[in-house]
């Protein structure tokens, strides 16, 4: 029973942790056929100044702003796949429902809230995690689903300690959308020094049942500071946010087709739908905690 205790301890640390899956993926030989069209850069720039990035990064701060602006709360169903140890492994499907972190004069008015409940693969079925900013020490509260679950406790871990991070790549701490476009940003900045890095934009491509502008970014040549050789970011054309993103390696040798690093893809997102404190609560009458 310890070794199932620790294995499920593992799994749920940062199970959901930014997000993602396949079969809506555009790999890097896509068979989106949509026209390919080179950033337009951004004529008041300074010619030294231009980059391919700079009208990316400038819809990726659109888009952060947009959805702080706009948005309190959302659901989705979260499909992810990481490499993990070398290993890709396969996809993860759970429902969540997150209340964005809000801050007013400098005042943390509403703590980043998760509630994730698995739906998939079976070996995780039924397992529930919650965390909410400031909230039970910084831990997040967990228990199995399915057989487990009937004799294992509901446990409290730290969300970056050992046991959390076994598995993942990132910890709970860093789900959900707008912690995906912070991290969207700052990789772009970092890449934006380096001219050989190119970007692109393709229209009307699918995620699902919905429209989306992908850009596309190409690394060339890999750097300590890179964290990918080519990137998608699928950006939803009615919502402005981001709801699929999926990052591949460089190629181990010339013509070899690149390996995904990490994938995620917020399916079905709804937005403003009026989540409470009762959401993010262990004692609410429909969890299985």
């Amino acid at each position: 029973m310890a070794t199932t205790r620790r294995a499920f301890i593992a799994g749920v640390g940062a199970a959901a942790a930014l997000a993602a899956g396949r079969g809506w993926a555009a790999p890097p030989d896509s068979d989106l056929k949509e026209p390919v069209y080179r950033v337009t850069l951004a004529s008041n720039l300074p010619k030294q100044t231009q980059h391919s990035l700079d009208e990316g990064l400038a819809m990726a701060r659109e888009a952060l702003a947009h959805s702080r602006a706009n948005y309190d709360d959302y659901t989705a169903t979260l499909v992810k796949r990481e490499r993990v140890d070398g290993v890709v492994g396969g996809p993860e499907y759970m429902f969540l429902k997150v209340r964005n972190r809000k801050v007013a004069d400098g005042k943390l008015v509403s703590p980043l809230s998760v509630y994730l409940t698995f739906l998939s693969p079976a070996s995780t079925k039924g397992r529930e995690v919650i965390y909410v900013e400031n909230r039970n020490d910084g831990y997040i509260t967990a228990h199995e689903g399915g057989i487990k679950g009937r004799f294992l406790p509901t446990v409290t871990i730290h969300p970056t300690g050992a046991l959390a991070m076994r598995g993942q790549r990132y910890p709970m701490t860093e789900i959900g959308l707008e912690n995906l476009m912070v991290k969207l940003l700052e990789r772009g900045e970092t890449a934006r020094q380096y001219p050989d890095v190119k970007a692109e934009f393709r229209k009307n491509a699918r995620v699902k049942d919905r429209t989306c502008t992908v850009l596309q970014v190409t690394q060339p040549t890999k750097r300590p500071d890179l964290d990918f050789y080519l990137a998608q970011v699928f950006i939803d054309d009615e919502l402005r946010v981001p709801i699929r993103y999926v990052a591949y390696d460089w190629p181990k040798s010339e013509g070899e087709k690149p390996e995904v690093i990490e994938e995620y893809t917020y399916l079905d997102l709804k937005v403003n739908v009026g989540l409470t404190d009762a959401d993010f609560d262990v004692n609410n009458p429909s969890y299985s905690f």
